[in-house]
């Protein structure tokens, strides 16, 4: 097997908007420090700006950081909201996120 099978990989979603200006060591610095969280461990990490418009994910493939970066034309992502630095979303879930849903499948507006 070349990585981790799907159903182990974890999806983060950071709850407090970032400065989308961060790179690859500033989004593992976050992980690290912030979210309490291993930047290496090959799950997803996602961040958006205070806009809610912009949309990032660090992710360790194994052999290096990658960083996938959306914006929507329309509309803001819809963030889970909580009191905790990070909650955990299955990949349906980050699917319908960055297809400008909410979890629960609405239209972003």
């Amino acid at each position: 097997m070349i990585g981790p099978t799907v159903a182990s990989v974890q999806v983060w979603v950071a709850t407090t908007p970032i400065d989308m200006r961060k790179s690859f060591d500033g989004l593992a610095e976050v992980v690290r420090e912030f979210l309490k969280h291993d930047p290496l461990s090959g799950n997803l990490f996602v961040f958006r700006n205070k806009g809610g418009h912009l949309a990032k994910i660090l992710w360790w493939d194994r052999d290096g950081l990658a960083i996938y970066y959306k914006r929507l034309e329309r509309g803001e992502f819809r963030w889970p909201r909580s009191t905790s630095t990070s909650v955990e979303i299955t990949s349906a879930q980050l699917l319908r996120l960055l297809s400008g849903l909410d979890i629960a499948g609405r239209r972003a507006g």
